[in-house]
């Protein structure tokens, strides 16, 4: 088991890289406010002359999520752009329109089809195809809720457009399911599923394209470095897109990281990466500089 390298701070490392794709929910905030010493962190890096790209699984497109940011307090000087789950699903959607497809997910999440020329089902049974951002009603709804409804789907073999790969998130104190778990759940049922969000190719292609806008020049990967909590989604992407990632410990997996005294344990960290066939160059409990 290799161990990742502990890392107290961004700044003991800054100097190496010029780019940071930085997960947002988990790292920067949970849902319910936005972590200082995190945002700081970010605004450090850039004034060192560094450009940040956030990198979301949020299944609607970043420009409709820049709202919440500010919201939860998420300062403008901590991220120069930022590309979402939703922006690189509204490629897959489009690719096949008109559908009809049966859409599953809460009204927030309706931005994602905004200007698609998608005609709506009303379910499996006349639909070509789903689309998932999540359960309807995160807040009371698990993946069993769905087992019924997704079961005909499966039988005839719809495709499942997932426009949100996270399986959890932590909402202030609680954890929620999101559409990566419904999606777990179609693919045990026998369905099919694509996404585009992380740890998939297509949302890094966006990521990169806009550090290279920033930088005014190609990226040099050896110098970009990933952050983020989720061991399948952060973790797993950065390593298949061959880039550095500094794993944060403490996000959705809790205390599981932590050692008796209540300090970051590599031992732990790098059992929870292990167990996912993953590896991180770095690891923190939360981002600071």
């Amino acid at each position: 088991m290799t161990l990742p390298h502990p890392l107290p701070a961004l700044s003991a490392v800054a100097a190496d890289y010029d780019v940071l794709l930085c997960d947002v929910w988990g790292v920067i905030h949970n849902g319910r406010e936005s972590w200082p010493e995190a945002c700081d962190a970010l605004i450090r890096f850039r004034e060192q002359g560094g450009q940040v790209v956030l990198i979301s699984n949020s299944p609607r497109p970043a420009h409709d999520v820049v709202d919440q940011l500010d919201r939860l307090g998420v300062p403008r000087a901590a991220w120069q752009a930022f590309v979402t789950s939703g922006d690189a699903t509204r490629a897959e959607l489009a690719r096949r329109a008109p559908g009809p497809v049966w859409i599953i997910g809460p009204e927030r999440d309706w931005p994602l089809y905004d200007g698609l020329p998608l005609d709506r089902a009303e379910g499996a049974a006349d639909a070509a195809f789903l689309s998932v951002t999540g359960p309807i009603d995160d807040e009371t709804e698990t993946p069993e809720d769905y087992r019924e409804r997704l079961t005909p789907a499966a039988a005839r073999d719809l495709e499942m457009i997932c426009a949100n790969p996270d399986r959890i998130v932590q909402r202030g104190d609680r954890i929620i399911y999101c559409g990566g778990s419904l999606a777990d759940l179609y693919e045990q049922l026998g369905g099919r599923v694509t996404m585009a969000g992380k740890p998939f190719g297509p949302i890094y292609a966006l990521a990169l394209t806009e550090a290279e806008r920033l930088l005014g020049r190609p990226v040099d990967r050896s110098r970009v470095l990933c952050i983020g909590d989720g061991v399948v989604t952060d973790v797993m992407g950065a390593n298949a897109q061959a880039l550095d990632c500094l794993f944060i410990a403490q996000g959705i997996h809790g205390d599981a990281a932590r050692g008796p005294d209540g300090a970051l344990d590599p031992e732990r960290a790098a059992a929870l990466l292990t167990a996912e066939t993953t590896y991180a160059r770095y690891v923190a409990l939360e981002l600071m500089w």
